[in-house]
């Protein structure tokens, strides 16, 4: 079971610890209830200290919690079968003095849309992406490996990044993803497990995509951080796409520090992504994360919201408007603003053109899978889960889809830049350093069709005790100052949810 040549007492030794039982002898600290909850820097001190736990037991701990916690919440879709032999290796590097980043030793948890290159799947949840594993990492992968992280597993979504068509969560090889507040509350999607898996302390980050609020839907919903960063800033090299106009990998977090120092350690120069050879580099996104940070900031909010398709005053949303208390009590000036309405009317038209025609080139390239075009996976889908009801419909509607490239350009470069006109006016006109909004007003959904930077943060619960969150955004290229009035506000509304699970 174990190989020739361990002797009994090895053994014991190997079998003790792959049950996370510390053999005797062992004068390492058992992790302690409630590291799951643990910021990285704490985790990272932890591991660094004389005594302390190490990353293979971190790694031991958080397994044995998600075989206890995730049946009932479906937030993972596979484990890595690899992560404890690679938090040993990061052990040993840390025991001989290298240590490559803030992430060295730190699990972390991806969307199964992103590509590894090891056994596990990468499969968007659904049964027809299933095969032969990804050639190699994807670029942001990469990038986290080198600075250390141990990718612990692969997480639920809405399947095909909510381009099949069902439930927000749900995917046919990982089931029905729960909010781990309330199992009847609504979970967001697409990247719902990454969100989920980060509230029910499952892993201390993930990572999630987003063309349409793909990362902060289900980040405001379960109570964490989600950070979608401008189009460019990450690479999208090595992710399942949907289109390279609006597609982005972002961090999910339990706070915007840990957000921002996956944002430092994803982030690079990867020629193979047009749209990142644009973007600003070589940024430390943590260095504006101060004390002080939004004193004298100018930040704008919607003086109505709409909520359940009502028009709301901020007065009749309890948690927003103690979140503009908080940002006054820090220094900040707040300024009631009218975001003008773009034309949204061909957007969805024209997302799904681009669907088409990025989904049929990806399946025509990846290798070994059991179809190779969307009538294919429309077909696999039938074949398995029966014709006679319709389970597909927006699947099938990108391939009716019948705009040639041709055909989108002009019309996408006029939409992102209508889109991109009503955030950049409100922004200038008032000299604004960002805006927030209660969640509901959706006002995320122009921040995407923009390329636009945005951040979800938790502000506390609603009456039915669900997750609200302050939606914080800004122009092009400030992830920077967004991120530390993000993490002022953070900091000064010292929130502090958690589900009880």
């Amino acid at each position: 079971m174990f190989g020739i040549g361990l002797g009994v007492g090895a053994v014991i030794s190997q079998a003790s610890r792959m049950m996370g039982v510390k053999p005797a002898g062992d004068l390492r600290k058992p992790v302690p209830p409630g590291t799951e909850y643990v910021g990285v820097r704490e985790l990272g001190e932890q591991m660094a200290r004389p005594g302390g736990f190490t990353s293979e037991d971190l790694v031991t701990y958080l397994q044995a919690r998600i075989r206890k916690l995730d049946p009932a919440l479906s937030t993972i879709i596979e484990l890595n079968p690899q992560a404890l032999e690679i938090a040993r290796e990061l052990d040993r590097e840390r025991m001989s003095g290298k240590v490559r980043g803030p992430l060295h030793g730190i699990p972390v948890l991806l969307k199964d849309t992103i590509e590894t290159g090891d056994t596990q799947q990468t499969s968007a949840g659904a049964f027809g992406l299933t095969g032969t594993a990804a050639r190699k990492d994807g670029f942001i992968v990469e990038r986290l490996r080198e600075q250390g992280a141990v990718i612990l597993g692969k997480t639920n979504l809405t399947e095909l990044a909510g381009f099949r068509g069902g439930p927000d969560g749900w995917s046919s090889r990982g089931g029905q993803t729960r909010n781990p507040y309330h199992a009847d509350a609504p979970v967001g999607g697409s990247s719902s497990g990454s969100a989920a898996a980060v509230a029910a302390g499952l892993a201390p980050l993930a990572v999630g995509t987003e063309t349409s609020g793909s990362i902060i839907v289900p980040a405001a919903l379960n109570g964490v951080v989600g950070f979608k960063p401008s189009v460019g800033v990450l690479s999208r090299s090595g992710i399942i796409p949907a289109s390279h106009r609006q597609d982005t990998p972002g961090p999910m977090a339990r706070s915007v520090f840990d957000a921002a120092l996956m944002l430092n350690a994803m982030s690079g120069s990867d020629p193979d992504d047009s749209a990142n050879i644009d973007a600003p580099k070589g940024i430390d996104y943590t260095a504006l994360l101060k004390p002080g940070a939004l004193h004298g900031k100018r930040i704008g909010y919607p003086a109505t919201f709409c909520a359940k398709g009502e028009s709301l005053s901020v007065d009749n949303s309890p948690q927003f408007a103690q979140a503009l208390e908080v940002l006054r009590a820090q220094g900040a000036t707040v300024v009631p603003v009218n975001m003008r309405l773009a034309d949204a009317s061909r957007y969805g038209e024209l997302l799904f053109a681009d669907v088409k025609d990025e989904l049929n080139d990806y399946l025509a390239k990846r290798q070994g899978l059991p179809v190779k075009s969307v009538p294919q996976l429309i077909a696999f889908n039938d074949a398995r889960d029966g014709a006679a009801t319709e389970h597909q419909p927006v699947l099938k509607q990108i391939e009716a889809s019948t705009l040639t490239p041709e055909e989108r350009e002009p019309l996408w470069d006029a939409l992102i830049q209508e889109f991109r006109g009503t955030l950049d006016e409100l922004i200038d006109e008032q000299n604004l350093d960002a805006v927030v909004s209660d969640f509901e007003t959706n006002s995320y959904f122009a921040v995407a069709a923009a390329g636009y930077p945005g951040v979800s943060v938790p502000s506390g619960k609603n009456d039915d005790g669900e997750p609200t969150s302050a939606y914080f955004f800004g122009a092009r290229w400030s992830e920077p100052t967004l991120l530390a009035v993000a993490h002022g506000y953070e900091q000064a509304a010292k929130v502090g949810i958690k589900p009880v699970l």
